[in-house]
């Protein structure tokens, strides 16, 4: 079979499948594609374990206050240390993982999360679990940035590749609302120590699986791409940027505090990207922007990111505050969401690809979380369950479902296996800062609004339930934002090119 393939560079490489060896038969080719989806399930296991983690602290947090005594302040950090680290890292780590050999950057970072994990269980006090936290984070940052590298590069054949995006994005997405609710029943049924506690038994034995079952990869070595003043320059920026970030909700987002550290975090991004311009072995090969696929999808990913954290953040706040739903409960409100992407992320939405394109199974996600957040928004002020949030939630799970593998696929199709790790990097660098910096700035207009309509009478529940609301409104105009891009700028070139980086009259029946 012949594969005509456009890298990042524009120019065409014709591949031919080798014929095969004599002696080999459907048995052999059958026992190596077992071999490669067994991985696929070890390395998204690994990134469900970091990805619950976001978000099971996030129940957990009201016992963890009044165990170990923190102030309200305080206990922000118990999120933000993680945050900052993780955010912080990515990109450094997906590199290091090109060059150094990702299998070897993902099993480092797989202990350094398990064992920091154990440390944030036996914490008796506030420094202890703080700066255990922010060990766990490095440790997700180095062993989440490669793993999309390493699915690219083990799924090279389409069909092959877009079904195995479609189950990392279905890990990426519904990992957070699962979270929520393996949270609500660890923190009910035992305590808040257990929520990292859980991490070393699945950390240990993920950590035996991958070692046997993932292909060693030497990396294109330290000299060609060995950057040190880069990563300085990206890592610190992005770790000031990410602080700056989490403490607005204390200082302000117009506050002299966080406008002076992000101007100064800017800065750094930006002597970064001139070091990359001039540097003989750049951190982040600039040639990735080139495409506009690559380029596009990040912009995108910027944008669409916010509007789903938004709605998730402030959906629970909802939840909590105005239904008074309990841990549990708002865990498994927010199953509409991880259904619906499980659904169609696991084998549908990768079927879909292959007969439609990326494209359009990316512009029919965005536009169904565009509608998803646009009847959120202009629901009851005070929500019922079913059906104003029920539906919303139902159709944000089809969307995610259909629009993150779509735009992963669309991002990954072009880059080369030397850079696929940095890319994949700077792609879960671009959703954490983004999502961060959305949440924050959507947090800080909801509770606005709540404190306007509250000094003009209105009631607790209605004021908070319109601050919510508004969130939700300026998320569906990001998502709509997202969909005019992705419509415009990931255009196919020619109308019968499937966007999966092969051209559609060599794709097999």
């Amino acid at each position: 079979m012949r594969l005509k393939i456009e890298n990042g560079m524009g120019q065409k490489i014709i591949h031919s499948s080798p014929p095969p060896v004599a002696g080999e038969g459907r048995v052999g080719a059958s026992k190596v594609g077992d071999a490669r989806w067994l991985a696929l399930v070890i390395l998204c296991a690994g990134f469900l374990m970091i990805v619950l983690d976001q978000t099971i602290v996030n129940v957990a947090l009201p016992s963890i206050k009044n165990d170990l005594g923190f102030s309200q302040a305080g206990l922000a950090w118990v999120v933000n240390a993680y945050l900052i680290a993780f955010g912080g890292l990515l990109l450094l780590s997906g590199r290091l993982g090109d060059l150094l050999g990702r299998k070897r950057i993902f099993l480092v970072g797989l202990a350094m999360f398990t064992t920091a994990s154990l440390l944030c269980g036996l914490s008796i006090s506030q420094p202890m679990l703080i700066a255990a936290r922010f060990v766990q984070g490095i440790g997700g940052a180095v062993s989440t940035a490669v793993i999309l590298g390493m699915v690219v590069t083990m799924f090279p054949e389409p069909a092959e590749r877009a079904r195995a995006i479609g189950i990392f994005s279905f890990v990426a997405s519904a990992g957070a609302s699962i979270g929520l609710l393996a949270g609500g029943l660890l923190t009910q049924a035992v305590s808040w120590h257990w929520i990292f506690f859980v991490n070393l038994p699945i950390g240990i034995a993920i950590a035996v699986l991958a070692s046997r079952l993932l292909e060693s990869d030497p990396g294109i070595g330290l000299r060609s791409g060995a950057d040190v003043l880069g990563a300085l320059l990206i890592t610190s920026g992005l770790m000031l940027g990410v602080y700056a970030i989490v403490e607005s909700s204390t200082y302000g987002l117009g506050s002299l505090h966080t406008l002076g550290l992000g101007a100064v975090a800017i800065a750094l991004v930006v002597g970064f990207i001139i070091r990359q311009a001039t540097a003989a072995t750049p951190l982040l090969p600039l040639r990735l922007f080139r495409g506009r696929h690559f380029s596009g999808a990040n912009v995108i990913q910027a944008l669409a990111t916010p509007a789903m954290f938004g709605f998730f953040f402030l959906g629970s706040l909802d939840l909590q505050r105005v239904l008074h739903y309990g841990p549990m409960a708002m865990g498994l409100a927010f199953l509409p969401v991880a259904v619906g992407m499980g659904a169609l992320s696991v084998g549908l939405t990768a079927r879909l690809i292959m007969r439609f394109g990326a494209y359009a199974v990316l512009l029919a996600g965005l536009a169904t979380i565009t509608v998803a957040l646009g009847l959120a928004a202009t629901g009851p002020i005070v929500s019922d369950y079913f059906p104003n949030l029920f539906i919303p939630m139902a159709l944000l799970g089809i969307g995610g479902g259909l629009a993150f593998p779509g735009l992963t696929v669309l991002a990954m199709a072009r880059t080369t296996p030397n850079d696929s790790g940095v890319a994949s990097g700077l792609i879960n660098t671009t959703g954490q800062v983004a999502g961060a910096l959305g949440l924050a700035v959507l947090a800080t207009l909801s509770t606005s609004r709540t404190s306007d309509l509250l000094g003009h009478g209105k009631g607790i529940t209605a004021a908070l339930s319109s601050g919510y609301h508004l969130a939700w409104a300026i998320g569906a105009g990001l998502a709509l934002v997202s969909l005019v891009i992705a419509a415009t700028v990931l255009r196919p070139e020619r109308a019968a090119e499937v966007e999966v980086g092969i051209d559609a009259e060599e794709i097999p029946a």
